[in-house]
């Protein structure tokens, strides 16, 4: 089969990594790819953003499945576009992809459906939203409604807080993102992130991570796109995959199905595991990132097959089998990060990174005269397994101190989680 993976991250080098052992596999591209990516793949320079010039290269090149990784090319109707020129693409319609396009969608969608999440409410005028905030009190979420590349989420502790979020969201500073900002409660328990192949009809369940969103040790800090994460998770029991799938997964499924606009993809549901159960934060409609480099570190079956039968309807017919060692990955991130950061630094050690067992995706990176150097925020994904969490922790950070990279730093307690369960 001839793929084109669409992207440029830690996501997509981890998908070309495990797409490129298929045996399925007669020629990977990637557009438009990075250092990292152009390892396993031909990097080509086309436009994702110009649907009809996407089309033209798979006609060229026969290809035989796309695969979206970014949400951005989803939410703008992408794989609308392919399917009506008869390509095959891994990803849902622009109507589907409301899910992560749109929060508001998904919580009017919750409450139609009787799916479990947090109260809320939408806005797009500045003062009613305020008076609710002043009204609910804090803690309380203040998210802008579309996408903002992982930062349009504010976890409020206090009024003041919550109110410049608000203000922030419908004062521009998302741009059309926050034109409409969703006001919900402050969920308390444990998040996990919990992902399902779909192909409109059957949601096979694809494995559980966590991820750690803010940027300091010991969760302090501002929201990122995300710091680190492992796999599998802990607190997603048999018991809780079983609930979130019947409470929240095939509720999802049966009503996007009602609204016309059947599911197709892969759909990652944000979770808090509450004392009552799991409830819903959020859906995204392509892989976490880095949740997704975790989770190809313990998939044992082809990749290819799985998201090619997702395309083709077929995914009653498929399982999953996964490696029984954890997977822990480390982001290392240029200073700065998540506000102003310098680009441009030059990155050393991949190597003997690798040398350690581990597996190195790299997002934000750029070769510049022949020298790898950082070109963006999050810039590396150190990827390692082991036995236990512990120990794939203990593998990762080993790797991470091979990396010569002194424009960059990194969380130093990813899994601190499931490392004190398992000294329980």
């Amino acid at each position: 089969m001839n793929v084109l993976l669409l992207g440029s991250g830690g996501r997509e080098h981890a998908l070309a990594w495990k797409l490129a052992a298929s045996p399925l596999l007669t020629k990977l591209y990637a557009a438009p790819g990075n250092p990292g990516i152009a390892e396993e793949a031909e990097c080509v320079a086309l436009d994702v953003a110009d649907h009809q010039a996407v089309i033209r290269f798979c006609r060229e090149k026969a290809i035989d499945l796309v695969v979206v990784g970014p949400e951005a090319p989803l939410v703008a109707g992408i794989a609308d576009d392919l399917r009506n020129a008869n390509i095959h693409v891994f990803g849902p319609s622009k109507a589907a992809a409301q899910l992560e396009g749109s929060k508001g969608f998904t919580k009017d969608l919750c409450a139609k459906f009787g799916i479990p999440t947090a109260a809320y409410r939408r806005f797009t005028e500045l003062a009613a939203a305020r008076d609710y905030v002043r009204e609910q009190g804090a803690p309380i979420v203040v998210k802008a409604d579309g996408i903002a590349a992982g930062k349009g989420v504010t976890v409020a502790t206090s009024v003041d807080e919550a109110l410049a979020a608000v203000e922030a969201c419908l004062g521009g500073a998302f741009g059309s993102a926050g034109a409409e900002v969703v006001i919900e409660e402050c969920l308390e328990g444990e998040e996990a992130s919990f992902f399902c192949l779909c192909d409109g009809i059957t949601a096979l369940p694809f494995g559980t991570a966590q991820d750690h969103k803010r940027v300091g040790d010991g969760d302090t800090g501002p929201n990122t796109g995300g710091m680190g994460a492992y796999s599998p998770a802990p607190v997603m029991t048999p018991e809780m995959v079983e609930r979130t799938m019947r409470e929240i997964v095939e509720p999802t499924m049966k009503g996007m199905a009602e609204l016309g606009a059947p599911f197709s993809g892969v759909l990652f549901a944000g979770l808090m595991i509450t004392a009552e159960g799991p409830k819903l934060i959020e859906y995204n409609v392509r892989f976490g990132d880095p949740e997704c480099q975790v989770l190809m570190l313990r998939l044992k079956d082809d990749l290819l097959v799985l998201l090619n039968a997702a395309a083709d309807g077929q995914l009653g017919h498929m399982s999953v089998r996964w490696q029984d060692e954890a997977a822990l990955a480390v982001v290392m991130a240029a200073k700065g990060y998540p506000g102003t950061l310098e680009k441009g630094t030059p990155i050393a050690g991949i190597e003997a990174a690798r040398e350690q067992g581990a597996q190195v995706f790299q997002a934000g990176t750029a070769l510049r005269e022949g020298k790898l150097v950082a070109n963006g925020g999050r810039v590396l994904n150190v990827a390692a397994s082991g036995a236990t969490v512990a120990e794939a922790k203990a593998n990762a950070y080993e790797a991470v101190s091979k990396i010569d990279w002194p424009g960059g730093f990194y969380r130093r307690d990813i899994g601190w989680r499931a490392v004190e369960r398992e000294k329980a």
